[in-house]
């Protein structure tokens, strides 16, 4: 039986992202954290998902964001995200 068939190894798998942004709760880390150390199967896909983070931050690092970009990211949510008291 592959690892991944496991109940723990789904849940692993769908909190990769948020695991590797550090949103989680500490419980919910540490949960993942001891079964990525038990788990070769995830652990993969652990460090698939972090080195595609990486490679996908260093090819934007050098791109500049298009001007009128958060204006229309911030109409989308109809949010404030830069601070400035308007939405776009």
């Amino acid at each position: 039986m592959d690892a991944c068939d496991e109940p723990d190894c789904s849940a692993t798998l769908k909190e990769l992202d948020v695991f590797l942004d550090d949103e989680l709760s500490p419980e919910a880390r540490t949960t993942i954290s001891h079964h990525l150390d038990a788990c070769p199967d995830c652990l993969s896909a652990f460090d698939f998902h972090a080195e595609l983070k990486q490679v996908i931050h260093q090819k934007c690092l050098n791109d500049e964001m298009p001007a009128d970009l958060l204006s229309r990211i911030e109409k989308c949510f109809n949010t404030d995200f830069d601070g400035d008291g308007k939405i776009g």
